[in-house]
């Protein structure tokens, strides 16, 4: 046999190892070959899906999604979010505020619950998915898979619930016009990003709908995606992301965070974003020893609860996280295992009801942390090991990795092409995330190929992006009049 041949047949048999491409096989309930049918009877198949997707349209014009006017009886902005304080810690209170108060993108960042009552009186199909809840720009980033690989995707889970679709891709074109005037770019320049998001919202469906579920199911987009996006227009920024994000292991977390203090490892205090309040700090420990114990470790997969068992807790200190979240009870919590040199850092966040829960309906889960668990692990495509929940005190909580190899675009630095090609990934990202808990097939047929929809988010975008900067007025108004307290971090 000659080189040539027996290389043309190596190559066949390894080409005969790669898993085929996603194929579109229509499955025909009534007449099955053999046994049972592949789809269950209650699921139609994909082309009638389709077709119900676009029937839709009779009841819900894809043109009526462009229309944005606040209604007279509007609740009062600053209301609500004297609303969204309850609960939280009034010494922290004036952080969040000093933080909405950055510029317009801050803020929409932090009033989630003012948008979800805007969003419930906008038109809808009433197709539900698991929807995140804060689908904003920032709200997607890097984190590494129980196989240590970089993936890009949704990673704030904290107002999920099953909802309508609409809400988190109209929150997500809202942020990206948002974005664009805060970084200075023209209305023209944001419409454009605004359009390459919902576009690649649309026809990424329409791909995910052709697919299998398990094909659906196994889609993730890596980190080198991201890369390519973003490296023709800002190669300086793509490559400082990935470096900062590989950079941030457990072990690179331990100098940074901790130090030691008469040979005992300890957080290092950052007041007022981290500290050990003297007066709670032992009863804080007492709480989060219950937490990182038999209740969040029941919500494990057994294996995992195996190695968190081998871990003790070391330290524990207050944390200040995000914007909207800033005045939630949140913990670091470090614990060592077999030396020194073996870290764990555990972030321990308080959950309460999603802001969507009045407007889409209550959680089916008793427990807050294990809504806000369990919508991660539906919508994700690789999630956090550590990643459980548990309740102390009648307080809900939830659990994950702390900076495991965690990194994120600053949209602010990014020039208007730049923005343009991540809201398109950002919105591929969220099609992505809702098929794994909707209908791919049903949107797809809704959506349909041209840019009808798209142009009319882009002016539901518009018109939203000014409403945001008419509250953000309102909200500066009521913080230079007392009504708000506002304290900056370093004060």
């Amino acid at each position: 046999m000659s080189a040539r041949l027996q290389a043309r047949r190596t190559l066949r048999r390894i080409r005969a190892l790669r898993p085929p491409p996603p194929v579109e096989v229509e499955h025909d309930l009534t007449e099955p070959a053999a046994g049972p049918a592949l789809i269950p009877e209650h699921i139609p198949v994909r082309a009638e899906r389709k077709r119900m997707g676009r029937a839709l349209r009779e009841k819900t014009p894809r043109e009526a999604h462009a229309f944005w006017k606040a209604d007279k009886d509007r609740a009062d902005p600053i209301a609500l979010l004297e609303a969204s304080n309850m609960g939280r810690l009034p010494s922290l209170v004036p952080i969040r505020h000093a933080r909405m108060g950055v510029d317009p993108f801050a803020f929409l960042r932090g009033s989630a619950m003012l948008m979800a009552n805007d969003l419930a009186r906008t038109p809808s199909v009433g197709i539900k998915v698991q929807a995140c809840g804060d689908a904003h720009l920032a709200n997607f980033g890097m984190f590494a898979t129980p196989e240590r690989n970089l993936v890009f995707d949704v990673n704030d889970f904290d107002e999920t619930l099953p909802a309508p679709w609409e809400w988190d891709l109209k929150r997500l074109a809202v942020s990206v016009w948002v974005a664009g005037r805060c970084n200075g770019d023209s209305e023209a320049r944001c419409e454009e990003a605004v359009e390459a998001c919902v576009r690649g919202y649309r026809r990424w469906m329409r791909t995910l709908s052709k697919w299998s579920f398990l094909d659906v199911w196994y889609a993730r987009v890596d980190a080198e995606e991201l890369h390519r996006t973003l490296y023709r227009e800002e190669p300086a920024s793509a490559e400082r992301t990935l470096a900062q994000a590989r950079r941030r292991t457990q072990l690179a977390t331990l100098p940074k965070l901790t130090e030691l203090r008469e040979g005992r490892r300890c957080i290092i205090d950052d007041p007022p974003l981290v500290v050990h309040p003297p007066r709670e700090h032992a009863e804080m420990l007492a709480e989060v020893l219950q937490v990182v114990g038999e209740g969040y470790l029941s919500s494990l997969q057994g294996d995992r609860g195996t190695l968190v068992r081998r871990y003790q807790v070391v330290d524990v200190a207050r944390k200040v996280v995000g914007v909207g979240s800033v005045g939630t009870r949140c913990y670091i919590v470090l614990l060592l295992g077999a030396h020194a040199r073996d870290p764990l850092f555990l972030q321990v966040k308080e959950a309460g009801p999603s802001v969507l829960e009045p407007f889409a309906g209550a959680s089916l889960h008793p427990n807050a942390g294990q809504r806000v668990v369990e919508g991660q692990r539906l919508m994700q495509a690789a999630s956090d090991i550590f990643l459980g929940w548990c309740q102390v005190g009648g307080r809900d909580f939830y659990v994950r990795q702390l900076r495991d190899m965690k990194g994120s675009t600053d949209v602010e630095r990014l020039s208007p092409r730049g923005l343009r090609q991540y809201a398109a990934l950002c919105g591929r990202t969220l099609a992505r995330a809702h098929a794994r808990g909707g209908d791919a097939a049903v949107l797809r047929g809704y959506l349909g190929r041209g840019d009808v929809f798209d142009r009319a988010l882009c002016r539901f975008a518009r018109a939203y992006a000014d409403q945001n900067e008419r509250d953000y007025q309102l909200f500066r108004k009521a913080v230079r009049d007392g009504r708000l307290p506002a304290q900056d971090e370093g004060e």
